[in-house]
């Protein structure tokens, strides 16, 4: 048995508004194993980021809990999950999120920096390397191509060894083949790494490369499938 490593438990959300309760999303229970991969599917507005924030304990629920690596996210203040976040979690985004005031390899070396790794620098210019950027360590992110940028972002969120990777529609602002190679190098640090990935995408060539694959209309689960 793969131990577990983020849980899910009749997990739901309900937001008020002037029309009365709106369910975001309805209850869903999930059971993720170290390395294991899944894709949220669905169209815009069926509840995906929803979930995604849920899971990693950047929103609240209404109902249920998660278990992140152990620790129940629904037991924990603000301060208390921000540490389990920064302890066991990375993120990439569609919008890169890159600081701009910093290059490809500060960039990467900000994580590490945090955790007061005193190898941040041998360990960013290793990361960076390994994406193919071992010549652009010194460009900002305005001298980076989208797919370059993504590439810096991928390698600042796996520096941390992070157990869970979320990923919010990470080929979403890259043309098709960029968005492939962006795909590859995403599971080759998965199983490089045994980091679990948990992946939102309207990319369903993507999708299907994910072990796991859940569908949301609505807020509910309309289809689910293992590879």
């Amino acid at each position: 048995m793969v131990p577990s490593i983020l849980v899910a438990q009749h997990l739901s959300k309900v937001v008020t508004s002037e029309e009365g309760e709106l369910t975001i999303l309805h209850p869903l229970t999930l059971d993720l194993g170290r390395g294991d991969s899944l894709a949220i599917v669905g169209a815009s507005g069926s509840g995906k980021s929803t979930l995604l924030g849920l899971l990693a304990g950047l929103d609240r629920p209404s109902g249920g809990n998660v278990l992140l690596a152990g620790a129940d996210l629904g037991a924990l203040d603000e301060d208390q999950r921000a540490q389990v976040r920064a302890e066991h979690v990375g993120f990439v985004f569609q919008s890169f999120q890159l600081l701009d005031s910093l290059n490809a390899l500060e960039n990467v070396m900000l994580p590490l920096e945090l955790e007061g790794r005193r190898d941040a620098r041998e360990q960013a210019r290793a990361l960076l390397e390994r994406v193919g950027l071992g010549q652009r360590l010194s460009h900002t992110p305005r001298q980076l191509s989208g797919g370059e940028q993504q590439r810096v972002a991928l390698a600042r969120a796996f520096a941390a060894q992070p157990s869970v990777l979320f990923a919010d529609e990470p080929t979403g602002n890259l043309d098709s083949q960029t968005g492939a190679r962006i795909s590859d190098l995403l599971f080759e640090l998965n199983r490089e790494r045994g980091t679990t990935l948990v992946l939102v995408t309207h990319d369903e060539r993507l999708a299907q490369r994910c072990r796991r694959q859940i569908r949301l209309d609505a807020g509910r689960v309309v289809a689910a499938q293992e590879a």
